[in-house]
Parts: structure tokens; C-alpha cells; sequence
């Protein structure tokens, strides 16, 4: 029944290797729910609290004296000592991804013998699996261990990661026997792999130096590589004995393997192995920070059955390599710190610490900053404000660096920007930088940015990357490595990659600019202190000059209305016009006398800020400017509903109706006029992203570009008095007061014959959605 089963197993995995052979259907291959395994153990699975037997090898019959069938359903101690269960049990409770080893005599009554028992538990299941243990082997392991020991000692004394890795080739192989032992380096954690070291019997074709796709091991055995640490094949031509049942009755799936040692081999990988000339194989994995870093990967000519103990005795070798890596690592960062500083020293005896501008002061010396990480360019977005020198940067970078600064906890870096830009699906933009340091400044989005351009790497492979399915005798098939062919390729949009001592310099970098702007800010806190205090004297100044200068002047204007009633008929018309004259500057004062206490009082008055309906405030600045905008022709145009809005409702009420009534003024001599009212998400001036604004849009006579900045100024008009309905050119001033008292932003775009849109914010995003 087994060699039908594998026979099976043979044709579907023909069928799929047939004319037009899929990869995904690997890549998304279940390996850990395969259904068999490997047939030198067998396997049961049993319930902790009744000790029914659930899952059960087929092969139970010739190593534990009772069939398959007859076992699933009976209580475990049918072959194993009751003490034994109860020590599994105990041994194996801390969870899933515990697996312990026990020497134990098991079997049914005639069939008794030694067998290494691992267990673990899985889905809620007690795992067995069964080895034999050869009487020998005891006196073996003593010897075996020692030599561990000594390949320790060896492992430890490495300096550098290639060091590391030769060690561990070599010790390996002397442990093992293996006829090829490679160390194998990830790039990334779903890339292709490297193979950095080598220790390989003489005939056998040297793989040191060569890459083999990722496709050679899917995303699924990377995660088993995760969890189990070691694995290991005993013979590619292996019977598989098969799981009864197939598939659980309570889950519909074969049991879950992926904790189990004897675990069988998806068709696949045994094609990649018989086409690599590989009989038996082992691998053990390379972790660093709790993720897959490579692995040393073991192959042999015929087929080799590891113990137990060996195979623990590798796996606490590969988990003390990964200590030794992690130690070298953190030696490498403790020198790269050490050496940066004085680097970054000389670069602060550059800066002008008196200099308020830092941000100019730092790319006053960008090629020193540049050169502190070998970068082709340096960006620094401070408060909006972009400084760049060397390689440019597009603007979308800018924005996308900006993201990445407010989610970055400390420095992060890229040497393949274009493809992180591609996993997240955004196109990378024409003069991309390949790569890029960042080191967020503050919590704003604000950052200092190295950028490095593209640098072309040349990369030999083991198997050509853009054809991993190759046509063979059988159709197409999965042919890793079937001659001694060495496909090159150019490795594109990267660059160099950033060193432990690049990131060190940019974090001591980072303090000293953190310092620096720290610095500035205590000493422009000082200033704005002053300024405030100094605003609020000017404030009072202007309330009280404004009331004061009213009683005069209101006398000047009656004293020329009375000689004009008493005495109109006794002056000439050259004194009858001066009178005039002197009556309308006088109430063109009162208007701006009154403009300036207006002006003045909303520096002083505090600020109700309440959720508001920006549709109600908007129905009571139309009640008073309606009657205007009908006078122009204007037509108002507003989508409905409008959000609410967190603000002082009296003050928005000022904002709508003086930039309505602006709208009416400046209206252009066109049939449809309107002036609109809504909230957009739009870009603001030095926002860095788009932010939700209020907007009121006309098709008036527009501004000219010269002339924007200077509407916002108290006074300032474009026109004459007496033009577009006259005014003081206080209406904007005003409405820019109201805006930044509230912490917003106030801007605007024009064309002029087009029309004009002021934008504004009010220190937050809208309270809530539209009311319905």
C-alpha cells in the first residue's frame, strides 16, 4: 500500500512538473500537512487527557508490533511503558514549540526495543515519534559531545561573520560526515541566498560565491526554518509511510507536522535534491532577531540517518552560531559607534552653534556631512522646509521619507528603495535614489536624510533566475543546478549598502542636531515670550489710540457738516469741495479707526472653542453678505453637508463673511459668478501631507502672483479706496489674525482674470464626518 501511495505521489508531482509546470503551486504547497513521514521512525499522536491514540504511522506494524489501524483508537500505553506516557507528558507541556527527547523501551508484547522518543504537542495533541536507538550509539555520543565541545571553542574564537561561517562549515563537516556543508546568507527575508562559506569534498563542484533564487526555498519552509531549527532528510528515495487517517475527522486535514523531526518531503524539494545529486541531507538554521538569517546546509551522496542526540548536538551548534553572529554584530556596532563620534566631532567644530538658521548651517558644510557616511546626498525637512545638497531627490521621495519618519522609532535604512517602494505599490519616480539613511528629528515628520544613488552589482547564480523551471527529459522541471553553467546577472537599483558605522554616525549625528535645534528652541521660546508680551502692549496701544483719536476727529467732521449747512451760500465752490473733501477722509478715518480697534480686539478677546456645524455658521455670514453677493450677480455654490468643525463659532462666522463679502467685490465682469464654500484635503504650504481645509473659491478677477503675499497685511489694498465698493484692507489681516489664534494655517492660489481660493485651517482636522 505504501509504494502505491508513493507512486501516486510520484504522478501528481509529474503531472505538475508536465508542459506548463507553476511555481506557485510550490510556493503555496501545504509541506507541513503532507500526511507521512519519513520511514526510518514511525509517529503517533494522542490525546493528553485520554490517551487515545488519534494519528498513527502506517509503519507501526514492523517497528511497534501493531498495525496502524489498530492502534488509532486504543490508549498509547498499548505500546509504551505508562510511566513513559506520563514523562511525555510532563516533559512536553511548556506548548507547541517545545520538543524533548527520551530514551524509552517501546512496543507491543514480542516487538519491545530501545527507541529515542521525541515529543511535542500539535493541535492539541500529544506528537511521538519513534526512532530506533542502535545499542552502540551510547558509547559514540560521549565521544561525539567532546568534539562538539572542542567545535564550540573554535566557533567562538571567529572575529567577523565570514570568519563565523568557515568555522562552522568545517566543524559540521567533521561532525557529520556530510560530503558538502555550506553556509547559506539570506538577502532579506524573502530573497535569494548567497552561499558565503564552504567545506566540500574533493570532486565535487564548488558552489562558494553563487546565488540561488528564492523560489529554492518558498515562503512556507523559510517558516518551518523558523520554528524547527534543524531538519533533517535520511534518504531522498525514502518509502513514506503515510498517516491513518488521511485527513482528521474534526479539522478535515492531515495532522500538523511542522514540529515533527521525521516530518516527510514535499515532491518537489526531493526533485531539487536527486537533480543536485543529493541522497540525504541536513539543515540546521541561522537566526538573528528572531528571524531567518541563512542556513547550514548539509548534503551527502547516500543516504545518512542522524540520532537523536546528533541532531540536537547541531541544532545547539547552529543556535550557538547564531550567538556568535549576534555577539560580532553588537561588537561591530559598539567599534562603529566608537569610531563614528569623532567623526561626527569634527563635523560639529564645523557648525556655527551661534547660527539661528541650523538648517543652513548644516548644508554650509554638506559635503563633510555627506561624507560622514560616503553618501552622494544629504536632505534635511525641518518645519516644512526642504534643504538638499548633492544627488537630488524627487519631491514624492520627500513626502514618502516624511511617512517613514513619523512611523520610525530611531534610524531606518534602505539600500533597494525602488523595492520597498514597489512592496507598499507606489511607483518609484524617474532619478530614484537606490538608497537612504533616515533619521527622524523630533516627532513631526522632520528628518535628516543620506542618499545614495544606484550601483550596478554583478551576481553569479546557480541556476538562471529568470527560468528556475527548466525543459528536461520529463517536461519542464525544477533544475537548480543540473551542470557546471554560472549564469551573471547585473543587480539593479541598488546601492552600497549602509554599514553599522553609517547608522552609528547618523544617531550621534542625530544628537548633535537634536542638541543644536533644542538650543535654538529655548532661545526662541525667550524671544516669542518677549514678542507676546510686546504684541500685547501694541494691542492695548492701538485699542486705546483708536478710541482715544475718535472724540477729535468726530469733532473735525461735524465742524466742516455745520459750515457747509450754516454757510454753503457764502463760500465759493473751491472751499464747498475742500469741506466735502475734509468730511470724507474723515469718516474714511472713523472706518479705519474702527478697523483697528476691530483688529486689536481680536488679538484680546479669548477664543470659545466648540464643535460647530460649518453649514450653520455658513447660513448666518450669508444672512448679512447675501444681500451683496446678490447685488454682483455672485452665486454661491456649497456642497451639503458640510463637516463640523472644532472652532470659536463667532470667529468663523468672521472668517466666512469677510471672505464672502471679498468675494463680492472682487467679482469678474462674466455671466456665471460664483463663490464657493467647502472642505478640501489639499497640500498646505510646509504641511508635508495633505491636510482637510476649508475653502472659498470665486471666478473673480484673480490676484497677481507679486501681490499675494501682501493681501494678508493690515492696510494693504490693491486698489484704490474708492474702487471694487472701496474698504480699508483690514478684512484679510483680520482673518489671518482669527487663524492663527486658533493654530491654523491661511494661504491662497490665483490666476488672475481666473479667480482666487483662500484656504484655511483652524489647528485641527474637522470634528467628524458630514452630518447627515
Amino acid at each position: 500500500m505504501t509504494d502505491e501511495w508513493l507512486s501516486e505521489r510520484a504522478r501528481s508531482a509529474e503531472a505538475l512538473a508536465g508542459a506548463e509546470f507553476d511555481l506557485s503551486v510550490c510556493v503555496q504547497e501545504r509541506i507541513h500537512r503532507l500526511g507521512g513521514v519519513q520511514s526510518h521512525g514511525t509517529l503517533l499522536a494522542a490525546d493528553p487527557a485520554s490517551g487515545l491514540v488519534d494519528t498513527a504511522a502506517e509503519n507501526t506494524a514492523d517497528l511497534l508490533g501493531v498495525p496502524a489501524d489498530g492502534l488509532v483508537g486504543r490508549h498509547v500505553t498499548a505500546v509504551l511503558a505508562a510511566a513513559d506516557w506520563t514523562e511525555a507528558l510532563e516533559a512536553s507541556a511548556e506548548g507547541d514549540s517545545v520538543a524533548v527527547t527520551l530514551p524509552v523501551t517501546a512496543g507491543a508484547d514480542g516487538h519491545r526495543r530501545g527507541f529515542d522518543l521525541s515529543v511535542h504537542r500539535r493541535e492539541g495533541l500529544a506528537v511521538l515519534e519513534f526512532e530506533p536507538r542502535e545499542t552502540a550509539d551510547a558509547f559514540q555520543f560521549a565521544a561525539f559531545y567532546q568534539e562538539v565541545r572542542r567545535a564550540l571553542r573554535r566557533l567562538r574564537s571567529a572575529a567577523t561573520v565570514l570568519d563565523c561561517c568557515r568555522a562552522a562549515v568545517g566543524e559540521v563537516r567533521r561532525l557529520t560526515g556530510y560530503d558538502r556543508v555550506v553556509a547559506y546568507r539570506f538577502d532579506g527575508a524573502e530573497g535569494p541566498g548567497e552561499v558565503v562559506a564552504e567545506d566540500v569534498r574533493e570532486g565535487w563542484e564548488p558552489w562558494l560565491g553563487l546565488w540561488f533564487p528564492a523560489t529554492d526555498i518558498p515562503p512556507q519552509a523559510r517558516r518551518l526554518y523558523e520554528e524547527n531549527w534543524i531538519r533533517v532528510i535520511a534518504d531522498v528515495d525514502d518509502p513514506t509511510a503515510r498517516l491513518l487517517p488521511e485527513r482528521r475527522p474534526g479539522t478535515g486535514t492531515p495532522l500538523d507536522l511542522s514540529g515533527a523531526a521525521l516530518r516527510t518531503v514535499s515532491g518537489f524539494h526531493l526533485e531539487y535534491l536527486r537533480n543536485i545529486g543529493v541522497r540525504s541531507s541536513m539543515s540546521v538554521s541561522l537566526m538573528r532577531e528572531g528571524r531567518l538569517w541563512g542556513l547550514i546546509a548539509c548534503h551527502g551522496e547516500a543516504p545518512r540517518t542522524l540520532a537523536p542526540e546528533v541532531r540536537s548536538a547541531c541544532e545547539l551548534f547552529g543556535t550557538a552560531f547564531s550567538m556568535q553572529l549576534a555577539a560580532i554584530e553588537e561588537r561591530s556596532r559598539a567599534d562603529a559607534l566608537e569610531s563614528s563620534g569623532s567623526d561626527v566631532a569634527a563635523v560639529a567644530g564645523l557648525l556655527d552653534e551661534d547660527d539661528e538658521d541650523v538648517d543652513a548651517s548644516l548644508l554650509r558644510h554638506e559635503r563633510e556631512v555627506r561624507e560622514l557616511v560616503g553618501a552622494d546626498g544629504v536632505l534635511l525637512v525641518r518645519a516644512g522646509r526642504v534643504s538638499a545638497a548633492g544627488l537630488p531627490v524627487p519631491e514624492e521621495i520627500v513626502h514618502v521619507l516624511g511617512r517613514l519618519a513619523t512611523s520610525s522609532d530611531g534610524v531606518w535604512s534602505t539600500d533597494r528603495l525602488p523595492e520597498r517602494l514597489a512592496a507598499d505599490d507606489v511607483a518609484a519616480p524617474d532619478a530614484c535614489p537606490a538608497g537612504v539613511l533616515l533619521l527622524p528629528v523630533g516627532r513631526g515628520g522632520d528628518y535628516l536624510a543620506w542618499v545614495r544613488r544606484e550601483r550596478p552589482t554583478p551576481r553569479e547564480w546557480a541556476a538562471d533566475p529568470a527560468r528556475p523551471v527548466l525543459v528536461g527529459p520529463q517536461g519542464e522541471r525544477l533544475t537548480p543546478r543540473g551542470s557546471g553553467a554560472v549564469y551573471r546577472s547585473m543587480i539593479r537599483d541598488r546601492s552600497l549598502p549602509w554599514t553599522a558605522r553609517d547608522r552609528a554616525a547618523a544617531v550621534e549625528m542625530g544628537r548633535l542636531l537634536t542638541g543644536l535645534v533644542l538650543r535654538h528652541a529655548a532661545e526662541l521660546d525667550q524671544l516669542n515670550t518677549e514678542l507676546r508680551m510686546t504684541n500685547l502692549d501694541l494691542d492695548s496701544f492701538a485699542h486705546v489710540a483708536a478710541h482715544d483719536l475718535k472724540e477729535p476727529l468726530r469733532g473735525i467732521a461735524n465742524a466742516a457738516t455745520f459750515t457747509l449747512e450754516d454757510a454753503a451760500d457764502r463760500l465759493d465752490g473751491t472751499s464747498v469741495r475742500r469741506l466735502e473733501t475734509m468730511q470724507w477722509l474723515a469718516a474714511r478715518m472713523d472706518d479705519l479707526l474702527n478697523s483697528l480697534l476691530h483688529y486689536a480686539r481680536m488679538g484680546r478677546t479669548g477664543l470659545r472653542r466648540t464643535d460647530v456645524r460649518l453649514d450653520e455658521v455658513l447660513d448666518a455670514a450669508l444672512e448679512v453678505a447675501g444681500p451683496r453677493l446678490a447685488e454682483e450677480g455672485v452665486r454661491v455654490v456649497r456642497p451639503r453637508p458640510l463637516p463640523r468643525v472644532h472652532a470659536d463659532p463667532d470667529r468663523l462666522f468672521d472668517i466666512l463673511l469677510n471672505l464672502l463679502v471679498n468675494a463680492a467685490k472682487y467679482a469678474a465682469d462674466r455671466p456665471d459668478r460664483t463663490v464657493e464654500v467647502a472642505v478640501e484635503d489639499t497640500a498646505a504650504p510646509g504641511a508635508g501631507r495633505p491636510v482637510p481645509a476649508v475653502v472659498v473659491r470665486d471666478n473673480g478677477i484673480g490676484i497677481p502672483y507679486d501681490n499675494q503675499a501682501e493681501v494678508f497685511d493690515l492696510f494693504r489694498r490693491l486698489h484704490g479706496p474708492r474702487e471694487h465698493g472701496g474698504g480699508t484692507g483690514v478684512g484679510l489681516a483680520v482673518v489671518k489674525r482669527i487663524v492663527e489664534r486658533h493654530g491654523g494655517l491661511l494661504w491662497l492660489t490665483s490666476t488672475p482674470g481666473e479667480g482666487s481660493a483662500f484656504y484655511f485651517t483652524l489647528g485641527g482636522e474637522p470634528a467628524d464626518g458630514a452630518d447627515g
